[in-house]
């Protein structure tokens, strides 16, 4: 300000009549040379100026941030222009930041070392520092620049960075929702609420990107349930100065819920049979609406359309609500869109990610047809890589009006993690692990995951590796290798060390149909320290008999339908699993085996956040050499029947009450879960409530001749065991814990109890 008006009152001081400078000469400059400074001049020698000129010459030598200070005066015919060169930045430092690193800092702001020194820039520059700290929650923080004179004109600046304490979200509430409850809502947003463990998150600040992201998932969310007229009325955060805190508030209509009505398919493309396209849609009469449903409707119908000889084609889904009935008739107009073919491909914001880890996520490249239904589903892809906070796909004309350049923006996150890890179980005791995971590994999109861990009663070594585009195709694979060894307990009363390693490839079949091929190779190495004396054992027969190594190689297939909402913490959706292995490839054991499992989830209370569970599962085996162990058996208690022990069931030695295993189960399982009330829901608690049922049959029957014959076998027939029962389940920040408390009503005397189990771990 003192300079302007320096300058103001240089104007004033100068004369009102027209003057003829006949030269002008620059004083007070050392590294901006005198015709630079002549250039900037609106005056020229020889022609005649006034104050305006004056002004303007002097506005515009400001103008180029080169100069502190610049006077204009007249001596005769001279023109004088005195310059104050602004020092030259020799060191931008930081200090005073703990939550943003330096390297952060530098890169959001414009000053440099060797750069003139701006005050304009050095103000923008502490609204930057002011905004990253904003971002992160931060909005007591304080920014005060200095300088340090360091001698011929040059200067160090710093920041001097006060960061104050975090400002945090206090509560997130939600006005107008009927169908499900504020805390169903607010897992959903990647916004949380501080409370009691805020001092570990880093979410539980205020964003404004982070708010605008909150509400596309919870339109997603209702689009995907059948609330088609779902709409956000306002968002609101209300900063409360005194207690440095925001107050978040959604206020939505729900609308109506609907199912879908007629399903139809319009064409105007030769050749092409509506009804055959009709029949590949995803949408279904009678079942729930659900956008993504439409949306993978029009992928499969493009796709279709592309196969059938139109690469441009155009599918426009319309839809009409029957408010009486609470349906939504669709229609899904097929055409011919205009032509058009992708120039190319700009990818921008990638400094690790390679460009073909981002290319091979679309289903076109240059020169192909262009297609904005395929651009969506790569968007889609690439954001549910992992890889980046933001992706962002935009299209513009090329070279001609049928040309179409793609660009591709992403903003790329940390995708490696170190992770420490402590845990209980009544089974295994304490246990405690350090694991290094990399989703990324060199930009090239592979993962890798190294762990070791060890405990009271075991310790593993475990390293996989995985390359989700094998051979340049959509096939994930990759191999495993681990050595796990675990001491005896009292439901397996004998060590066993395991080193072996698999090699796999899966395939998709669907959005939804996996299936992969493995072969595992180990050695199993079983120690039975005493109570093998034949004359007066302590321990069964045929668990003495497998001790030493025992080399198992077998190849194997499984088919997996998963369509979980949430692979951590599912709500809908069903996931299974059906495994078929044959061991014999070489090594000693020989048999076949075969298991399926399956879980359906389903909010059955979703106004009051309670999901249920149902889970099947069941196995079988046939030894192929009379050489099966007890190892290589099925066992089944502890976490897949609670109420009772780890091999708690099934088949037992008479004398020693060693589990003995079977070859055939099967267990169900259901469960409800929901939020413990009177609990602020940052706690994180939760309550169950479950039945078990399972039984475990059919030991094998050269095992049973090894242990003497079948009198030396109790509990070897199909004999249902139940068991009910509450838990405790606590998603900490440092990962989930889980208490069950359980008790048997149906069960065989030989059976081994277990009321309480704990296990969970976590990590941090």
């Amino acid at each position: 300000m003192a300079v302007a008006v320096m300058g103001i009152a240089i104007a004033l001081a100068a004369p009102s009549f027209a003057a003829v400078a006949s030269r002008i000469a620059v004083e007070g400059n050392a590294r901006v040379d005198d015709e630079t400074v002549r250039a900037y001049l609106t005056i020229r020698p020889g022609a005649s100026y006034g104050a305006g000129a004056i002004d303007d010459s002097i506005a515009a030598l400001f103008a180029t941030g080169l100069f502190e200070d610049v006077t204009i005066t007249s001596s005769g015919s001279t023109l004088v222009v005195r310059v104050v060169e602004n020092p030259v930045i020799s060191r931008v430092s930081f200090e005073g930041n703990r939550r943003i690193s330096d390297e952060l800092l530098e890169a959001a702001t414009q000053s440099r070392a060797r750069a003139i020194f701006n005050r304009a820039t050095v103000q923008s520059d502490v609204q930057r520092i002011l905004q990253a700290y904003r971002s992160r929650g931060s909005y007591l923080a304080s920014v005060e620049p200095k300088t340090i004179d360091r001698g011929e004109n040059r200067v160090d600046l710093v920041f001097d960075i006060t960061e104050g304490v975090k400002t945090t979200v206090g509560r997130i509430a939600f006005i107008g929702n009927r169908a499900f409850s504020d805390s169903r809502l607010r897992d959903l947003i990647k916004t949380k609420e501080s409370g009691l463990l805020g001092f570990i998150r880093s979410s539980d600040t205020y964003d404004p990107a982070r708010l605008v992201s909150d509400q596309d998932a919870l339109r997603r969310f209702y689009f995907n349930r059948g609330f088609a007229d779902f709409r956000i009325i306002a968002a609101t955060a209300d900063y409360d100065r005194e207690r440095n805190q925001f107050f978040i508030t959604f206020t939505i209509d729900e609308g109506e819920r609907y199912e879908f009505g007629e399903v139809r398919v319009e064409t105007t493309l030769a050749d092409v049979d509506p009804d055959q396209l009709r029949r590949r849609v995803a949408t279904r009469p009678g079942r729930r609406y659900s956008a993504e449903k439409i949306e993978e409707s029009l992928e499969t119908l493009t796709l279709e359309a592309n196969r059938d000889g139109y690469p441009f084609a155009e599918v426009v889904p319309a839809g009409e609500r029957n408010f009486e009935a609470g349906t939504i008739d669709v229609v899904y107009r097929v055409d011919q869109g205009v032509q058009a073919y992708i120039e190319r491909i700009d990818i921008l914001g990638n400094t690790t990610t390679r460009d073909y880890v981002i290319r091979r996520e679309f289903d076109l490249s240059e020169g192909d047809a262009f297609n904005r239904i395929l651009l969506d589903r790569a968007e889609r892809r690439l954001n549910s890589l992992g890889f980046f906070e933001t992706v962002q796909i935009t299209t513009s004309q090329g070279s001609s009006p049928d040309r179409v350049i793609v660009t591709v923006l992403v903003e790329e996150k940390s995708t490696g993690k170190v992770t420490f890890g402590v845990g209980y179980s009544t089974q295994s005791g304490i246990v405690g692990d350090v694991t290094v995971e990399e989703a990324n590994f060199l930009g090239r999109g592979q993962y890798v995951k190294a762990s070791i861990g060890g405990g009271t009663q075991s310790q593993t070594a475990e390293f996989s590796f995985t390359e989700p585009f094998l051979f340049g195709r959509r096939l994930a694979g990759g191999f495993d290798i681990y050595h796990l060894r675990y001491d005896s307990t009292d439901s397996q009363p004998y060590d066993t060390v395991t080193t072996g390693g698999t090699l796999r490839l899966t395939v998709p079949l669907t959005e939804d149909f996996s299936t992969q091929f493995f072969y595992k190779i180990f050695n199993r190495d079983v120690d039975v320290d005493n109570g093998c004396n034949r004359r007066n054992p302590t321990l069964s027969l045929a668990v003495c008999d497998s001790q030493g190594s025992r080399l198992t190689s077998m190849i194997g297939n499984s088919l997996v339908y998963n369509t979980l909402d949430n692979q951590l913490q599912p709500r809908e959706g069903i996931y299974a699993n059906w495994t078929n292995e044959v061991a014999g490839l070489g090594g000693d054991a020989k048999f076949y085996r075969t298991e399926a499992k399956a879980r359906y989830y389903q909010e059955v209370l979703p106004a009051f956040g309670v999901v249920g569970l149902l889970s099947v599962s069941g196995g079988a085996m046939q030894s192929f050499d009379n050489n099966l162990q007890v190892q290589d058996q099925f066992f089944l208690g502890g976490a897949n029947l609670r109420g009772f022990e780890s091999a708690g069931v099934g088949p037992r030695d008479r004398v020693t009450g060693e589990a003995l295993g079977g070859r055939y189960y099967v267990a169900a399982t259901a469960e409800a879960t929901f939020p413990i009330p009177f609990l602020p829901p940052e706690i994180g608690l939760n309550g169950a409530v479950f039945a078990d049922a399972g039984s475990l049959w059919g030991v094998d029957p050269d095992i049973v001749r090894r242990n003497g014959g079948s009198a030396t076998v109790v509990s070897n027939d199909f004999d249902l065991r139940a068991s009910g029962g509450v838990g405790i389940l606590w998603n900490s920040p440092f990962g989930p814990i889980r208490a069950d408390f359980a008790v048997p009503f149906l069960e065989q005397e030989v059976d081994r109890t277990q009321v309480f189990r704990l296990s969970g771990g976590t990590q941090f």
